[in-house]
């Protein structure tokens, strides 16, 4: 087994930031490497944050404090509801207005180099947390930009190349919510009745410590833990009241996957995906939520009783990967239901607590849901630049290493077919080799890529983008245990790619140029090189 956090943490403290460049590939950058440190005078912001990141010890289960790496902000210019605090390890929430100007000054005062990423926002190349931009201690990086998306919930976190698993476990990760004209006339709950949820998991020692140990099978498949956090957390619970409430909730985890139901069975009502509100309200028997996807909810507690409880659950699935079929399988304990050695490991048999609403006062009055919500433009295929012409994102494995459109993460490197036209609409298909090229004797996806198909939420940066199909391949994947909980309308940035299946989006390059990532959310996956560059010119 390899401790990454502890180990690897203590070869980069031992090593100068000449040395580290050299031993490691990925932070070789050369001339491409350059420190926005100072403010632009023209750029005139509405808002001003200190942003620093650090080690610290904190509260999340009862004993011992925990050893953390965690996000401090402090305000410097804006309105004061700019930052929000949260209890546990998690950064404060940043409250952002579309057309604010905004101003980030982040500090990094962690033993090892961090770069940090505005998660589904839309801005600039250099502002966007590409590795690249990764500063080492007592350095301090400069970003600005407009916010330019709609109305919804995005989240910031480290994007450290090769470190980004272990340092998202251990803190480095807050939600960014965004307002807008078109959401203030809905009139939707706000202040106390806006509630964020966070979500992860993660193992503890016996002293209260996180854990991430890896071995090969969990790097392959992503690191699960055996204790669910919410809003940094263990065991959460909120008292509400008899009335209506917005709930948005990010999957935090590195690896899991969650099947979110409620335990009473009402239907899971969905108002918001990654990137925006929706057109109208949709109303799903459970929601698949993978790692980096949000979704809004809106319960209404209105006609419960005082008293009463109502959890947020993940129910269980089962998702057949080709790469463990005929394989026999370990367990895992502490409730979150017996996780195979292969093909069970994607599964959930059993269900997990999330999150407790306890039902404490009584109210008369309620917002009522609208029946529409914001006018969305839905793209077809036509709407893209080139109709004909559709960009592939290929998930392959050759030599035990996950790769897209069959290469490892290189820092700026791109091929012919990831160089994209700016402000152009493109199709893309994201596809597993074993049912693309590989099958047609291509790139060779063949047999390897066969055995190792697994579930793949693909992030995409740069502006949102809307899904046109799902098609399904493999009819014995498992796939009608999740199928129902997959939201295909509104904007989104991440996209979860299940074994067998095809996934056909479109997606706008416009404003910027440069490099922007797509990748694996599962950040294991990530970490060893399942990630690679457009480059926008």
């Amino acid at each position: 087994m390899t401790h990454i956090d502890r180990n690897r943490r203590q070869f980069i403290q031992n090593m100068g930031w000449g040395a580290l460049t050299a031993a490691l590939p990925g932070f070789a950058f050369g001339e491409s490497r350059r420190i926005n440190s100072t403010p632009n005078p023209g750029f005139k912001a509405d808002v001003e944050i200190a942003l620093t990141a650090r080690m610290a010890d904190v509260p999340i289960r009862s004993g011992a404090q925990t050893h953390v790496f965690k996000y401090f902000a402090k305000l410097l210019n804006g309105p004061p509801a700019t930052l929000k605090e949260l209890p546990g390890y998690l950064g404060p929430i940043l409250n952002f207005q579309q057309g604010q100007k905004v101003r980030i000054f982040f500090y990094n005062e962690l033993p090892e180099p961090c770069v940090t990423h505005w998660h589904g926002m839309h801005v600039p190349q250099m502002m966007d947390g590409h590795p690249m931009y990764a500063i080492v201690q007592g350095e301090h990086y400069v970003y600005e930009f407009e916010v330019r998306n709609p109305a919804g919930t995005c989240w910031y976190h480290s994007h450290t190349h090769e470190l980004t698993a272990p340092q998202v476990y251990q803190g480095l990760a807050g939600l960014i919510t965004i307002a807008d004209e078109a959401e203030r006339k809905l009139d939707l709950p706000n202040g106390e009745y806006d509630i964020p949820l966070v979500i992860q998991d993660r193992t503890f020692s016996n002293g209260n410590q996180l854990r991430y140990v890896l071995n090969m099978h969990q790097r392959m498949t992503g690191f699960l833990g055996d204790t669910i956090l919410a809003n940094g957390l263990e065991n959460s619970e909120i008292r509400v009241k008899t009335r209506a409430y917005r709930v948005r909730i990010l999957n935090g985890s590195n690896s899991r996957i969650y099947k979110l139901a409620w335990d009473d069975g009402t239907p899971v009502t969905v108002i918001g995906t990654d990137g925006a509100l929706l057109q109208k309200p949709e109303s799903l028997p459970y929601v698949m939520l993978a790692p980096a996807e949000r979704v809004e909810l809106w319960i209404d507690f209105s006609g419960r009783r005082v008293g009463s409880e109502l959890e947020l659950q993940s129910l269980p699935y089962h998702i057949t990967s080709n790469m463990g079929r005929g394989m026999g399988g370990g367990g895992m304990r502490h409730g979150m239901g017996r996780m195979g050695m292969m093909a069970d490991t994607l599964s959930q048999e059993g269900k997990i607590a999330i999150f407790r609403f306890h039902v404490a006062e009584q109210v008369g009055d309620s917002p009522k849901l609208p029946a529409e919500l914001v006018p969305m433009t839905r793209l077809t295929a036509q709407n893209a630049s080139n109709p004909e012409k559709i960009i592939p994102i290929a998930i392959g494995m050759r030599h035990m290493t996950f790769q897209l459109n069959g290469r490892t993460f290189d820092m700026d490197n791109y091929l012919e077919l990831e160089k994209i036209p700016v402000n152009s609409v493109q199709r893309m298909r994201i596809f597993h080799e074993s049912h693309g090229m590989g099958r047609r004797g291509g790139r060779g996806g063949g047999m390897m890529g066969m055995m190792m198909s697994l579930p793949h939420p693909i992030h995409l940066h740069g502006q949102q983008f809307q899904i046109l199909s799902r098609k399904q391949n493999d009819p014995n994947s498992g796939y009608d245990s999740v199928k129902d909980g997959f939201i295909n309308n509104g904007w989104k940035d991440t996209v979860l790619v299940m074994p067998g299946e095809e996934v056909e989006i479109i997606k706008p390059f416009k404003d910027y140029t440069g490099l922007f990532l797509y990748h694996c959310h599962n950040l294991e996956h990530e970490d060893m090189g399942m990630m690679r560059n457009f480059y926008v010119s």
